[in-house]
Protein backbone atom coordinates (compact mmCIF):
# COMPACT_ATOMS: atom_id res chain seq x y z
CA UNK A 1 0.00 0.00 0.00
CA UNK A 2 1.39 3.42 -0.98
CA UNK A 3 2.17 5.78 1.87
CA UNK A 4 3.26 9.39 2.16
CA UNK A 5 5.71 10.65 4.78
CA UNK A 6 4.91 13.97 6.40
CA UNK A 7 6.56 16.21 9.00
CA UNK A 8 4.30 18.28 11.21
CA UNK A 9 3.96 20.01 14.57
CA UNK A 10 1.28 20.02 17.24
CA UNK A 11 0.98 21.84 20.59
CA UNK A 12 2.65 20.01 23.46
CA UNK A 13 -0.63 19.48 25.27
CA UNK A 14 -2.19 17.76 22.23
CA UNK A 15 0.09 14.75 21.85
CA UNK A 16 -2.58 12.27 22.95
CA UNK A 17 -5.32 13.85 20.82
CA UNK A 18 -5.74 12.05 17.48
CA UNK A 19 -7.75 14.96 16.11
CA UNK A 20 -4.78 17.31 16.54
CA UNK A 21 -2.56 14.93 14.57
CA UNK A 22 -5.15 14.52 11.82
CA UNK A 23 -5.66 18.26 11.50
CA UNK A 24 -1.93 18.96 11.27
CA UNK A 25 -1.35 16.17 8.74
CA UNK A 26 -4.32 17.31 6.65
CA UNK A 27 -2.91 20.83 6.62
CA UNK A 28 0.64 19.74 5.65
CA UNK A 29 -0.58 17.50 2.80
CA UNK A 30 -3.28 19.90 1.63
CA UNK A 31 -5.99 17.24 1.97
CA UNK A 32 -9.71 18.10 1.72
CA UNK A 33 -11.77 17.77 4.86
CA UNK A 34 -13.65 14.74 3.60
CA UNK A 35 -10.44 12.83 2.69
CA UNK A 36 -10.07 9.85 4.99
CA UNK A 37 -6.63 8.58 5.97
CA UNK A 38 -4.76 6.81 8.73
CA UNK A 39 -1.23 7.37 10.02
CA UNK A 40 1.63 5.83 11.95
CA UNK A 41 4.11 8.01 13.89
CA UNK A 42 7.72 7.35 12.93
CA UNK A 43 9.55 9.97 14.97
CA UNK A 44 8.85 12.48 17.71
CA UNK A 45 10.80 15.10 19.61
CA UNK A 46 9.92 18.10 21.71
CA UNK A 47 10.81 21.67 20.72
CA UNK A 48 10.87 23.98 23.73
CA UNK A 49 12.93 26.79 22.25
CA UNK A 50 10.02 29.21 22.55
CA UNK A 51 7.20 29.57 25.03
CA UNK A 52 4.92 27.81 22.55
CA UNK A 53 6.18 24.29 23.20
CA UNK A 54 5.42 21.83 20.42
CA UNK A 55 5.99 18.22 19.46
CA UNK A 56 7.81 17.77 16.15
CA UNK A 57 6.64 14.58 14.46
CA UNK A 58 7.13 12.51 11.35
CA UNK A 59 4.44 10.08 10.25
CA UNK A 60 3.55 7.68 7.48
CA UNK A 61 0.13 8.48 6.05
CA UNK A 62 -2.08 5.82 4.40
CA UNK A 63 -5.24 6.33 2.40
CA UNK A 64 -6.77 3.27 3.99
CA UNK A 65 -6.04 1.33 7.18
CA UNK A 66 -2.56 1.29 8.68
CA UNK A 67 -1.01 -2.01 7.62
CA UNK A 68 -0.13 -4.42 10.40
CA UNK A 69 3.53 -4.31 11.43
CA UNK A 70 5.59 -7.46 11.47
CA UNK A 71 6.59 -8.28 15.05
CA UNK A 72 10.22 -7.43 15.68
CA UNK A 73 12.04 -10.69 16.30
CA UNK A 74 15.63 -11.84 16.46
CA UNK A 75 15.93 -14.95 14.33
CA UNK A 76 18.98 -17.18 14.57
CA UNK A 77 20.07 -20.77 14.06
CA UNK A 78 21.81 -23.22 16.38
CA UNK A 79 25.56 -22.49 16.38
CA UNK A 80 26.56 -25.00 19.05
CA UNK A 81 28.81 -26.90 16.62
CA UNK A 82 30.29 -23.87 14.87
CA UNK A 83 33.65 -22.13 15.07
CA UNK A 84 34.13 -20.25 18.33
CA UNK A 85 34.95 -16.59 18.95
CA UNK A 86 35.74 -15.51 22.52
CA UNK A 87 34.46 -12.16 23.75
CA UNK A 88 35.92 -10.43 26.80
CA UNK A 89 33.16 -8.35 28.37
CA UNK A 90 29.38 -8.71 28.62
CA UNK A 91 28.43 -5.08 28.09
CA UNK A 92 26.50 -3.77 25.07
CA UNK A 93 29.55 -4.11 22.83
CA UNK A 94 30.23 -7.70 23.87
CA UNK A 95 26.61 -8.85 23.84
CA UNK A 96 25.75 -7.25 20.49
CA UNK A 97 28.94 -8.70 19.04
CA UNK A 98 27.74 -12.10 20.30
CA UNK A 99 24.34 -11.65 18.64
CA UNK A 100 25.98 -10.62 15.36
CA UNK A 101 28.28 -13.65 15.47
CA UNK A 102 25.29 -15.94 15.99
CA UNK A 103 23.55 -14.44 12.96
CA UNK A 104 26.74 -15.15 11.00
CA UNK A 105 26.75 -18.78 12.12
CA UNK A 106 29.60 -18.44 14.63
CA UNK A 107 29.59 -19.49 18.28
CA UNK A 108 30.31 -16.78 20.89
CA UNK A 109 31.83 -17.56 24.28
CA UNK A 110 31.58 -14.50 26.54
CA UNK A 111 33.91 -14.06 29.52
CA UNK A 112 32.70 -11.45 32.03
CA UNK A 113 34.73 -10.40 35.07
CA UNK A 114 31.66 -9.45 37.12
CA UNK A 115 28.42 -11.07 38.19
CA UNK A 116 25.16 -11.61 36.35
CA UNK A 117 22.89 -8.62 36.11
CA UNK A 118 20.69 -9.58 39.08
CA UNK A 119 23.52 -10.56 41.41
CA UNK A 120 25.18 -7.17 40.73
CA UNK A 121 22.45 -5.47 42.71
CA UNK A 122 23.83 -6.67 46.05
CA UNK A 123 27.18 -5.06 45.27
CA UNK A 124 25.51 -1.81 44.17
CA UNK A 125 23.66 -1.78 47.47
CA UNK A 126 26.94 -2.32 49.33
CA UNK A 127 28.67 0.63 47.68
CA UNK A 128 25.62 2.85 48.22
CA UNK A 129 25.02 1.97 51.87
CA UNK A 130 28.39 1.00 53.33
CA UNK A 131 30.92 2.32 50.83
CA UNK A 132 32.22 -1.19 50.05
CA UNK A 133 33.58 -1.37 46.50
CA UNK A 134 33.80 -4.77 44.82
CA UNK A 135 36.44 -4.31 42.06
CA UNK A 136 34.69 -6.86 39.82
CA UNK A 137 31.04 -6.01 40.48
CA UNK A 138 29.94 -2.38 40.65
CA UNK A 139 28.26 0.30 38.54
CA UNK A 140 30.83 -0.25 35.74
CA UNK A 141 31.59 -3.98 35.85
CA UNK A 142 29.20 -6.89 35.55
CA UNK A 143 26.70 -8.21 33.04
CA UNK A 144 25.25 -5.43 30.93
CA UNK A 145 28.18 -3.08 31.50
CA UNK A 146 28.12 0.45 32.84
CA UNK A 147 24.94 1.51 31.04
CA UNK A 148 22.68 -1.08 32.69
CA UNK A 149 22.60 0.60 36.09
CA UNK A 150 23.45 4.10 34.98
CA UNK A 151 20.46 5.19 32.97
CA UNK A 152 20.21 3.33 29.68
CA UNK A 153 20.16 6.40 27.45
CA UNK A 154 20.19 5.34 23.80
CA UNK A 155 20.80 8.61 22.00
CA UNK A 156 23.79 8.71 19.67
CA UNK A 157 25.02 10.88 16.82
CA UNK A 158 27.35 8.08 15.71
CA UNK A 159 25.42 7.00 12.61
CA UNK A 160 28.73 6.34 10.85
CA UNK A 161 29.33 3.40 13.19
CA UNK A 162 26.42 1.43 11.84
CA UNK A 163 22.70 0.96 11.64
CA UNK A 164 21.12 2.63 14.66
CA UNK A 165 17.65 1.37 13.75
CA UNK A 166 18.72 -2.29 13.78
CA UNK A 167 20.42 -1.88 17.16
CA UNK A 168 17.21 -0.41 18.58
CA UNK A 169 15.14 -3.18 17.00
CA UNK A 170 17.34 -5.83 18.62
CA UNK A 171 16.66 -4.19 22.00
CA UNK A 172 12.92 -4.26 21.27
CA UNK A 173 13.18 -7.92 20.25
CA UNK A 174 14.60 -8.62 23.70
CA UNK A 175 12.00 -6.70 25.67
CA UNK A 176 12.49 -2.95 25.28
CA UNK A 177 9.46 -0.71 24.78
CA UNK A 178 8.87 -0.16 21.02
CA UNK A 179 8.61 3.56 21.77
CA UNK A 180 12.42 3.71 21.60
CA UNK A 181 12.02 3.33 17.82
CA UNK A 182 10.06 6.58 17.70
CA UNK A 183 11.63 8.86 20.29
CA UNK A 184 14.39 11.21 19.18
CA UNK A 185 16.20 10.69 22.51
CA UNK A 186 15.23 7.14 23.49
CA UNK A 187 15.72 5.98 27.05
CA UNK A 188 15.03 2.62 28.70
CA UNK A 189 15.82 3.19 32.38
CA UNK A 190 17.92 1.31 34.90
CA UNK A 191 14.88 -0.53 36.26
CA UNK A 192 14.04 -1.99 32.83
CA UNK A 193 17.43 -2.80 31.36
CA UNK A 194 18.30 -5.78 33.60
CA UNK A 195 15.45 -7.84 32.16
CA UNK A 196 16.50 -6.99 28.60
CA UNK A 197 20.11 -7.94 29.37
CA UNK A 198 18.95 -11.28 30.81
CA UNK A 199 16.91 -11.96 27.67
CA UNK A 200 19.96 -11.33 25.48
CA UNK A 201 22.00 -13.77 27.56
CA UNK A 202 19.30 -16.42 27.25
CA UNK A 203 19.24 -15.88 23.49
CA UNK A 204 23.01 -16.40 23.28
CA UNK A 205 22.80 -19.58 25.34
CA UNK A 206 19.77 -20.96 23.52
CA UNK A 207 21.62 -20.56 20.23
CA UNK A 208 24.55 -22.59 21.55
CA UNK A 209 26.79 -19.79 22.80
CA UNK A 210 28.12 -19.51 26.32
CA UNK A 211 28.35 -16.76 28.97
CA UNK A 212 30.70 -17.20 31.94
CA UNK A 213 30.86 -14.89 34.96
CA UNK A 214 33.68 -14.27 37.43
CA UNK A 215 36.22 -14.56 34.61
CA UNK A 216 38.42 -11.49 34.91
CA UNK A 217 41.19 -11.74 32.33
CA UNK A 218 44.51 -11.17 34.09
CA UNK A 219 46.98 -12.32 31.44
CA UNK A 220 47.31 -13.98 28.06
CA UNK A 221 49.70 -16.32 26.31
CA UNK A 222 51.02 -14.84 23.06
CA UNK A 223 52.95 -16.79 20.45
CA UNK A 224 53.94 -15.75 16.93
CA UNK A 225 51.83 -12.61 17.02
CA UNK A 226 48.63 -14.32 18.14
CA UNK A 227 46.82 -14.74 21.44
CA UNK A 228 46.85 -18.47 22.13
CA UNK A 229 45.22 -18.53 25.59
CA UNK A 230 43.43 -16.14 27.89
CA UNK A 231 44.32 -16.48 31.57
CA UNK A 232 41.50 -15.67 33.99
CA UNK A 233 41.32 -15.90 37.77
CA UNK A 234 39.52 -19.23 37.35
CA UNK A 235 41.56 -20.90 34.63
CA UNK A 236 42.72 -20.76 31.02
CA UNK A 237 40.83 -20.53 27.75
CA UNK A 238 42.33 -21.63 24.45
CA UNK A 239 41.22 -19.15 21.79
CA UNK A 240 41.11 -18.74 18.03
CA UNK A 241 39.78 -15.18 17.82
CA UNK A 242 39.11 -12.70 20.63
CA UNK A 243 36.92 -9.59 20.74
CA UNK A 244 38.18 -7.27 23.49
CA UNK A 245 35.11 -5.41 24.79
CA UNK A 246 36.11 -4.56 28.35
CA UNK A 247 34.71 -1.04 28.77
CA UNK A 248 36.51 2.20 29.58
CA UNK A 249 37.41 1.38 33.19
CA UNK A 250 39.27 -1.94 32.79
CA UNK A 251 42.58 -0.52 33.98
CA UNK A 252 44.07 -3.98 34.54
CA UNK A 253 43.85 -4.66 30.80
CA UNK A 254 45.62 -1.39 29.99
CA UNK A 255 48.35 -2.17 32.55
CA UNK A 256 48.79 -5.67 31.14
CA UNK A 257 49.15 -4.28 27.61
CA UNK A 258 51.64 -1.65 28.82
CA UNK A 259 53.73 -4.22 30.71
CA UNK A 260 53.89 -6.39 27.59
CA UNK A 261 54.61 -3.33 25.41
CA UNK A 262 51.56 -4.07 23.27
CA UNK A 263 50.72 -1.03 21.16
CA UNK A 264 48.31 1.51 22.66
CA UNK A 265 47.93 5.26 22.21
CA UNK A 266 47.19 7.91 24.82
CA UNK A 267 43.79 9.49 24.12
CA UNK A 268 42.34 12.81 25.28
CA UNK A 269 39.09 12.52 27.22
CA UNK A 270 36.99 14.73 29.51
CA UNK A 271 36.95 15.14 33.26
CA UNK A 272 35.18 17.35 35.74
CA UNK A 273 32.26 17.36 38.15
CA UNK A 274 28.63 16.27 38.28
CA UNK A 275 26.09 19.01 38.87
CA UNK A 276 22.65 18.46 40.39
CA UNK A 277 19.67 20.84 40.30
CA UNK A 278 16.11 20.50 41.51
CA UNK A 279 14.23 19.11 38.50
CA UNK A 280 11.75 21.98 38.89
CA UNK A 281 14.60 24.42 38.25
CA UNK A 282 15.55 22.71 34.99
CA UNK A 283 11.88 22.54 33.96
CA UNK A 284 11.41 26.26 34.56
CA UNK A 285 14.65 27.08 32.74
CA UNK A 286 13.87 24.98 29.66
CA UNK A 287 10.09 25.30 29.41
CA UNK A 288 9.78 28.94 30.53
CA UNK A 289 6.98 27.92 32.89
CA UNK A 290 6.61 28.31 36.64
CA UNK A 291 5.65 24.65 36.96
CA UNK A 292 5.74 21.76 34.52
CA UNK A 293 2.32 20.44 33.43
CA UNK A 294 1.83 16.66 33.41
CA UNK A 295 1.79 16.48 29.62
CA UNK A 296 5.45 17.56 29.42
CA UNK A 297 8.32 15.18 30.21
CA UNK A 298 11.00 16.23 32.73
CA UNK A 299 13.19 18.74 30.93
CA UNK A 300 16.81 18.11 30.01
CA UNK A 301 19.60 20.27 28.65
CA UNK A 302 22.71 20.08 26.49
CA UNK A 303 25.24 22.87 27.05
CA UNK A 304 28.72 23.70 25.86
CA UNK A 305 31.16 26.59 25.65
CA UNK A 306 34.87 27.31 25.36
CA UNK A 307 37.10 28.26 28.28
CA UNK A 308 40.83 28.92 27.97
CA UNK A 309 40.94 27.27 24.58
CA UNK A 310 39.21 24.01 25.53
CA UNK A 311 35.64 22.77 25.61
CA UNK A 312 33.48 22.74 28.73
CA UNK A 313 30.24 20.82 28.28
CA UNK A 314 27.42 18.86 29.85
CA UNK A 315 27.62 15.08 29.62
CA UNK A 316 25.16 12.25 30.29
CA UNK A 317 22.33 14.50 31.45
CA UNK A 318 19.78 12.65 33.62
CA UNK A 319 16.41 14.39 34.07
CA UNK A 320 14.46 13.08 37.04
CA UNK A 321 17.55 11.13 38.02
CA UNK A 322 19.99 10.18 40.75
CA UNK A 323 23.73 10.59 41.28
CA UNK A 324 25.42 7.24 41.96
CA UNK A 325 28.89 6.11 43.14
CA UNK A 326 30.81 4.67 40.19
CA UNK A 327 34.17 3.79 41.75
CA UNK A 328 35.68 0.55 40.47
CA UNK A 329 38.25 0.09 43.23
CA UNK A 330 38.62 1.00 46.91
CA UNK A 331 40.24 4.35 47.59
CA UNK A 332 38.64 6.45 44.85
CA UNK A 333 35.62 8.71 44.46
CA UNK A 334 33.86 8.59 41.10
CA UNK A 335 30.28 9.74 40.47
CA UNK A 336 27.87 9.14 37.61
CA UNK A 337 24.19 9.71 36.89
CA UNK A 338 21.18 7.49 36.19
CA UNK A 339 17.43 7.65 35.76
CA UNK A 340 14.67 5.12 36.18
CA UNK A 341 12.24 4.68 33.31
CA UNK A 342 9.69 7.14 34.73
CA UNK A 343 12.32 9.79 35.44
CA UNK A 344 10.34 10.85 38.48
CA UNK A 345 13.09 11.85 40.92
CA UNK A 346 12.83 15.48 42.13
CA UNK A 347 16.42 16.02 40.98
CA UNK A 348 18.20 16.45 37.64
CA UNK A 349 21.92 15.86 37.19
CA UNK A 350 24.56 16.05 34.50
CA UNK A 351 28.27 15.69 34.11
CA UNK A 352 29.93 19.08 33.68
CA UNK A 353 33.34 18.34 32.22
CA UNK A 354 36.23 19.80 30.28
CA UNK A 355 38.52 18.28 27.68
CA UNK A 356 41.85 17.05 29.07
CA UNK A 357 45.01 16.09 27.15
CA UNK A 358 48.78 16.03 27.48
CA UNK A 359 48.90 19.65 28.57
CA UNK A 360 46.97 18.49 31.66
CA UNK A 361 48.54 15.04 32.10
CA UNK A 362 52.25 15.72 31.89
CA UNK A 363 52.64 18.15 34.82
CA UNK A 364 51.17 15.44 37.08
CA UNK A 365 52.22 12.08 35.62
CA UNK A 366 54.98 10.34 33.71
CA UNK A 367 55.17 10.44 29.93
CA UNK A 368 54.15 6.78 29.49
CA UNK A 369 51.21 5.64 27.38
CA UNK A 370 49.05 5.40 30.54
CA UNK A 371 49.64 9.01 31.53
CA UNK A 372 46.00 9.93 30.94
CA UNK A 373 44.79 7.02 33.06
CA UNK A 374 47.28 7.90 35.80
CA UNK A 375 46.07 11.51 35.76
CA UNK A 376 42.46 10.31 36.01
CA UNK A 377 43.26 7.94 38.88
CA UNK A 378 45.28 10.52 40.81
CA UNK A 379 42.33 12.92 40.97
CA UNK A 380 39.94 10.14 42.02
CA UNK A 381 42.30 9.15 44.85
CA UNK A 382 42.72 12.77 45.89
CA UNK A 383 38.96 13.13 46.28
CA UNK A 384 38.83 9.96 48.40
CA UNK A 385 41.79 10.95 50.59
CA UNK A 386 40.13 14.28 51.39
CA UNK A 387 37.18 12.47 53.01
CA UNK A 388 36.52 10.08 55.84
CA UNK A 389 37.25 6.82 54.04
CA UNK A 390 33.66 6.34 52.84
CA UNK A 391 32.04 7.02 49.45
CA UNK A 392 30.79 10.44 50.59
CA UNK A 393 31.52 12.92 47.82
CA UNK A 394 33.22 16.31 48.29
CA UNK A 395 30.72 18.94 47.20
CA UNK A 396 30.14 22.64 46.82
CA UNK A 397 27.19 24.79 45.89
CA UNK A 398 27.53 26.13 42.36
CA UNK A 399 27.52 29.75 43.52
CA UNK A 400 30.24 29.05 46.08
CA UNK A 401 32.38 27.25 43.51
CA UNK A 402 32.20 30.30 41.25
CA UNK A 403 33.25 32.49 44.18
CA UNK A 404 35.91 30.01 45.34
CA UNK A 405 34.47 29.76 48.83
CA UNK A 406 33.53 26.68 50.84
CA UNK A 407 29.79 26.10 51.28
CA UNK A 408 28.55 26.58 54.82
CA UNK A 409 25.59 24.31 54.12
CA UNK A 410 24.67 21.92 51.33
CA UNK A 411 21.22 21.31 49.80
CA UNK A 412 19.35 18.02 49.72
CA UNK A 413 20.96 15.67 47.21
CA UNK A 414 20.06 12.36 45.57
CA UNK A 415 23.52 10.85 46.19
CA UNK A 416 22.84 8.11 48.76
CA UNK A 417 26.35 7.79 50.27
CA UNK A 418 26.12 11.48 51.17
CA UNK A 419 28.02 14.68 50.47
CA UNK A 420 30.15 17.00 52.58
CA UNK A 421 31.39 20.61 52.08
CA UNK A 422 34.77 20.95 50.45
CA UNK A 423 36.63 23.59 48.48
CA UNK A 424 36.86 21.69 45.21
CA UNK A 425 39.49 24.08 43.88
CA UNK A 426 41.88 22.71 46.50
CA UNK A 427 41.47 19.18 45.09
CA UNK A 428 41.34 19.82 41.34
CA UNK A 429 44.36 20.67 39.18
CA UNK A 430 44.55 24.45 38.89
CA UNK A 431 44.17 24.79 35.12
CA UNK A 432 41.31 22.29 34.99
CA UNK A 433 39.52 24.07 37.82
CA UNK A 434 39.91 27.46 36.14
CA UNK A 435 38.38 26.09 32.92
CA UNK A 436 35.46 24.59 34.79
CA UNK A 437 34.86 27.81 36.73
CA UNK A 438 35.03 30.03 33.66
CA UNK A 439 32.91 27.60 31.65
CA UNK A 440 30.25 27.39 34.36
CA UNK A 441 30.17 31.18 34.65
CA UNK A 442 29.57 31.39 30.90
CA UNK A 443 26.78 28.79 31.03
CA UNK A 444 25.14 30.65 33.92
CA UNK A 445 25.11 33.85 31.88
CA UNK A 446 23.72 32.11 28.81
CA UNK A 447 21.05 30.13 30.63
CA UNK A 448 19.13 32.18 33.20
CA UNK A 449 18.11 29.95 36.08
CA UNK A 450 21.13 27.64 35.86
CA UNK A 451 22.73 29.48 38.78
CA UNK A 452 20.19 28.12 41.23
CA UNK A 453 21.07 28.51 44.93
CA UNK A 454 20.46 24.77 45.40
CA UNK A 455 22.59 23.66 42.46
CA UNK A 456 25.40 21.51 43.87
CA UNK A 457 28.62 20.15 42.37
CA UNK A 458 29.93 16.69 43.27
CA UNK A 459 33.41 15.33 42.52
CA UNK A 460 34.50 13.52 40.43
CA UNK A 461 32.99 12.91 36.99
CA UNK A 462 36.01 11.20 35.48
CA UNK A 463 34.94 8.10 33.53
CA UNK A 464 33.57 9.82 30.45
CA UNK A 465 35.56 7.70 27.99
CA UNK A 466 38.68 5.57 27.72
CA UNK A 467 42.03 7.29 28.40
CA UNK A 468 43.68 5.21 25.66
CA UNK A 469 43.00 3.90 22.18
CA UNK A 470 43.89 0.31 21.38
CA UNK A 471 44.69 0.41 17.65
CA UNK A 472 43.12 -1.86 15.06
CA UNK A 473 43.59 -2.20 11.32
CA UNK A 474 41.15 -2.85 8.49
CA UNK A 475 39.67 -4.92 7.06
CA UNK A 476 39.74 -7.45 9.91
CA UNK A 477 39.71 -4.72 12.62
CA UNK A 478 42.42 -6.62 14.46
CA UNK A 479 45.28 -5.28 16.55
CA UNK A 480 48.31 -4.54 14.35
CA UNK A 481 50.57 -6.75 16.50
CA UNK A 482 48.11 -9.44 17.63
CA UNK A 483 46.31 -10.51 14.51
CA UNK A 484 43.53 -12.49 16.21
CA UNK A 485 42.72 -9.84 18.83
CA UNK A 486 39.95 -7.42 17.86
CA UNK A 487 39.65 -4.31 20.11
CA UNK A 488 36.08 -2.97 20.26
CA UNK A 489 33.78 -0.53 21.97
CA UNK A 490 34.39 2.07 24.67
CA UNK A 491 37.35 0.32 26.27
CA UNK A 492 39.31 0.39 23.02
CA UNK A 493 38.39 4.01 22.29
CA UNK A 494 35.86 3.42 19.50
CA UNK A 495 32.53 4.22 21.17
CA UNK A 496 30.89 6.40 23.78
CA UNK A 497 27.61 5.02 25.10
CA UNK A 498 25.28 2.04 24.87
CA UNK A 499 24.24 2.39 21.23
CA UNK A 500 27.62 3.30 19.80
CA UNK A 501 29.26 0.45 21.75
CA UNK A 502 26.61 -1.99 20.53
CA UNK A 503 27.09 -0.88 16.92
CA UNK A 504 30.86 -1.15 17.18
CA UNK A 505 30.52 -4.67 18.60
CA UNK A 506 28.40 -5.62 15.59
CA UNK A 507 30.90 -4.01 13.23
CA UNK A 508 33.82 -5.99 14.65
CA UNK A 509 31.79 -9.23 14.63
CA UNK A 510 30.94 -8.71 10.96
CA UNK A 511 34.62 -8.16 10.17
CA UNK A 512 35.50 -11.43 11.91
CA UNK A 513 32.70 -13.30 10.14
CA UNK A 514 33.94 -12.04 6.77
CA UNK A 515 37.48 -13.04 7.66
CA UNK A 516 36.54 -16.53 8.79
CA UNK A 517 34.45 -17.03 5.67
CA UNK A 518 37.50 -16.41 3.47
CA UNK A 519 40.02 -19.23 4.03
CA UNK A 520 42.80 -17.46 2.11
CA UNK A 521 42.46 -14.27 4.13
CA UNK A 522 42.28 -16.24 7.39
CA UNK A 523 45.49 -18.04 6.44
CA UNK A 524 47.22 -14.69 5.84
CA UNK A 525 46.02 -13.38 9.22
CA UNK A 526 47.24 -16.56 10.95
Amino acid sequence: MNASTVNYRIPAESLEESGAHQSAIRHELGLPRDQEFSYRILRKSIDARSRNIVWVLRAEVYFGPVPAQRPIEFECADVSGSKTVHIVGAGPCGYFAALELIRAGLRPVVLERGKDVRARRRDLRAIQQSGTVNPDSNYCFGEGGAGTYSDGKLYTRADKRGDVRTALEWLVAHGANPEILVEAHPHIGSNKLPGIVENIRRRIEQAGGEVHFGQRVCDMVVERGRVQRLITEKGEWGVDRVILATGHSAREIYRMFASRQIAMQTKPFALGLRIEHPQSTVDAMQYHLKSRPEYLPPASYNMSCQARGKGVFSFCMCPGGLVVPAATAPGEIVVNGMSLSRRDSPFANSGLVTAVDDSDFLPFTSSGVLRGMDFQASIERRMFDAGDGSQRAPSQRLGDFLKSQISQTLPDCSYIPGIYPQNLAALLPKDLCLRLREGLATLCRRHPGFLDPDAVLLATESRTSAPVTIPRVAPALCHPELTNLHPAGEGAGYAGGILSAAMDGRKVARAIAALMAEPNMAAVQA
